[in-house]
């Protein structure tokens, strides 16, 4: 039997899918486990409380920017910037999107940009369009998924070393105040 997980996703930036905000809930199995994606779209509408909390309460991010709209590409670093400082000290957890690949007529923003952004944020990246379905925007979701859930455990491994460490000396002490 598949094992399940929950994963908490955020799309920000001026090229969201959406109109206005909204959540989605999508239910699938990734390399044998059911994940459930819990994905908020921002679309750009939040001011800066609502983003604030909208960047802690999600666990891994998607930064969309339109390829016909430079302004757009050009606000994801300070976007970058802003999680880091309110998910710190954990790396945050991302992909860089260009949406509008249907607009390739109408490009301001190059493909090799965006690889170049993605290389200095150290994420994934793709282009597509949420239009037309080019791209494979689905695989963009599992990929995120696949790496919130890779952080998660090693997270975990982590957390339970230093558990068991903190419980050793909390055994230690005791011991030595009864030999004393």
């Amino acid at each position: 039997m598949a094992k399940s997980a929950e994963v908490k996703l955020a799309i920000f930036g001026r090229a969201g899918v959406g109109k206005s905000e909204s959540t989605y809930r999508h239910q699938a199995t990734i390399d044998d486990e059911v994940v459930t994606m819990e994905i908020l779209d921002t679309a750009g509408q939040e001011d800066t409380i609502q983003r604030e909390g909208h960047m802690r309460w999600g666990e891994g991010f998607v930064l969309v920017y339109d390829i016909t709209d430079r302004g757009s590409f050009e606000e994801v670093l300070p976007l970058k910037n802003i999680l880091d400082e309110i998910k710190k000290p954990k790396n945050v957890t991302l992909i860089l999107v260009g949406n509008k690949a249907d607009l390739d007529h109408s490009r301001q923003v190059s493909t090799e940009e965006g690889e170049k952004l993605a290389t200095e944020l150290a994420c994934a990246f793709y282009e597509c369009s949420a239009c037309t379905g080019e791209g494979n925007i689905t695989e963009i979701f599992y990929e995120l998924c696949r790496e919130v859930r890779r952080r998660k455990m090693v997270q975990g491994k982590t957390r339970r070393r230093s558990s068991t460490t903190h419980v050793k000396q909390a055994i230690n002490k005791m011991l030595t105040k009864i030999s004393s």
